[in-house]
């Protein structure tokens, strides 16, 4: 038996999800009446892990980032996990607005976690290793306690508890 066990906090999104969300709200824009002869495009940079949506106005863009929020919701991807930036305009007339999509801890919430975690009282232990936290206790029990205290806090960021072992 092991004398420690662990788990690692992360903050991922599933990006074959993501795609096969984006691609039936595509179809979706396709099909609607209301969205007929626009220039509405929805582009997906992986390497750049960032989403862009161009339309042809600022209500037909909310209307899109809508469809995109229902479709992520149904295919199981967090809606923290988008950071939208400002609309800006684009060419001919249209606007575009630039989503980052996040990936790994950013150093400063991984900070916050790792208070929140020491502040609880707990008999567990939290180190940052990377863009992930990784959670360690002589007791499963204490790790799961961890995990629940966790859900319950709010860090503005989807996380998700691996490696539990």
């Amino acid at each position: 038996m092991a004398d420690q066990f662990s788990f690692d906090v992360v903050s991922e999104v599933n990006m074959q999800e993501l795609k096969n969300a984006l691609d039936q709200a595509t179809k979706e824009i396709k099909q609607r009446f209301d969205f007929k002869d626009t220039k509405t495009e929805i582009t997906l940079k992986e390497k750049e892990k960032e989403l862009v949506v161009v339309s042809d106005d600022d209500y037909k863009l909310k209307a899109v980032q809508e469809i995109i929020k229902a479709k992520c919701v149904k295919r199981g991807v967090s809606l923290k996990a988008f950071e939208y930036g400002t609309v800006e305009p684009a060419l001919s007339g249209t606007v575009r607005q630039v989503a980052k999509i996040q990936s790994g801890l950013a150093s400063d919430k991984a900070k916050e976690i790792t208070k929140a975690v020491k502040d609880s009282k707990l008999k567990v232990q939290a180190q940052i290793q990377g863009e992930q936290v990784r959670v360690l206790s002589k007791s499963k029990d204490d790790l799961q306690a961890a995990i629940a205290f966790l859900k319950g806090k709010d860090f503005a960021i989807d996380l998700q508890f691996t490696n539990y072992r």
